[in-house]
């Protein structure tokens, strides 16, 4: 298992922290240093949603096509490139397109290890190999802190570390991945019907829906809150998000807490821990921001390793799919949130603006969830 587990798990640290989250908490240098608005932020935070979001779409017909190794090694790749990008971004449009690139990653990422996953991982062992793959967002929110105390405001050179760092993982999944296809066409064919599959999977999508538009100003706009209404130093904002990365490792061991407490209890109790989270950081008291990174970390990562477990229970035969549909519906609701929470941070003000993305997650707990 852990052969599948430990590259996995750096790629999806790679794509999804390195690639994508890791721009929030570079924000107030690259905004500074390229004089964009909270709306241009916003928007190009946005972007590598969309692009999410997209790959997410085609990714069940690229691992039929193409398989699922080399899907793996396509979103390596543009991880790669899109980080190059934004280390070279000396402008507005530049770094749009860069993000574009570098969202392609994660949205291939997810839905090609869980059929490698289902593929060569026991039965009885799926659900926490998985959700341990799915914590390598964490540990990457992990690697970023230190990169940024020991690269101050040089946040280009942050980011061709990282573009060395992607390419090491690409090279070591290339290598340790088995290279396979999804066989099984009959079935398969079935399952890609995607109005059907929508139907099918209605509840979870909207639960993906709603706890992605929720969680999106948080995860773009949360040091920037810290750094622009509290004024804390670079080193305390970069301290919250090391602190929320080693908070999401516990997400590592959904998948065990999953099969004891049941999908419905374990996704109503950690949403409300997030939605609790997002309130707890308008506390203007050290405390509560920490507890507010701790809560925010560990809730996220644990529900997200949910919808993982939740797909691939619907789509049995391809969880390519079920992952595909859940994470496309997710990267919408962040996408979508993304963008106007930045509008809304310059409209009103930060803590308002958090407060209502939390109230917007409370309707995320009258999802119906069936075992």
């Amino acid at each position: 298992m852990w052969k599948i587990v430990f590259p996995g798990l750096a790629m999806i640290a790679v794509t999804y922290s390195l690639a994508r989250l890791s721009f929030g908490l570079f924000l107030p240098d690259i905004a500074n240093s390229l004089n964009l608005s909270e709306g241009e932020s916003g928007l190009i935070g946005s972007s590598a949603y969309v692009s999410y979001s997209f790959a997410l779409f085609f990714s069940a017909k690229l691992i039929r096509k193409l398989g699922q190794h080399n899907v793996l090694i396509i979103a390596g790749l543009t991880a790669v490139i899109g980080l190059l990008g934004i280390a070279t971004a000396h402008a507005f449009s530049y770094l749009v397109i860069s993000m574009i690139v570098a969202g392609i990653g994660s949205g291939l990422a997810s839905p090609a290890l869980s059929q490698i996953s289902k593929d060569t991982i026991p039965k009885n062992k799926l659900d926490q190999a998985n959700t341990w793959i799915n914590s390598g967002t964490s540990f990457g929110l992990i690697l970023t802190g230190p990169i940024v105390l020991l690269f101050s405001e040089y946040w280009r050179l942050s980011y061709f570390l990282f573009v060395l760092l992607a390419i090491v993982v690409l090279i070591w999944n290339y290598y340790s991945i088995p290279s396979m296809n999804v066989h099984k066409k009959n079935k398969v064919e079935h399952h890609t019907e995607w109005v059907s599959a929508m139907i099918k999977a209605k509840n979870l999508l909207l639960a993906s829906l709603i706890i992605g538009i929720s969680s999106s100003i948080y995860w773009t706009f949360s040091r920037s809150y810290l750094v622009m209404e509290y004024r804390i130093s670079t080193n305390e904002s970069v301290i919250f998000w090391i602190v929320m990365g080693l908070a999401g490792i516990v997400g590592g061991v959904a998948g065990g807490i999953i099969h004891k407490g049941g999908l419905s209890w374990s996704y109503r109790v950690l949403l409300f821990i997030l939605l609790i989270s997002m309130v707890l950081l308008t506390f203007p008291k050290g405390f509560a921001i920490y507890l507010s990174a701790v809560t925010f970390g560990s809730s996220y990562i644990f529900l997200t390793g949910l919808f993982i477990v939740w797909s691939i229970r619907l789509f049995k035969d391809l969880p390519a799919l079920g992952v595909s549909l859940s994470f496309l519906a997710l990267g919408l609701g962040q996408s979508v949130g993304s963008f106007f929470a930045g509008k809304m941070i310059e409209v009103t003000n930060y803590p308002i603006s958090f407060t209502l993305f939390a109230a917007i997650g409370l309707l995320g707990l009258f999802i119906p969830i069936e075992e």
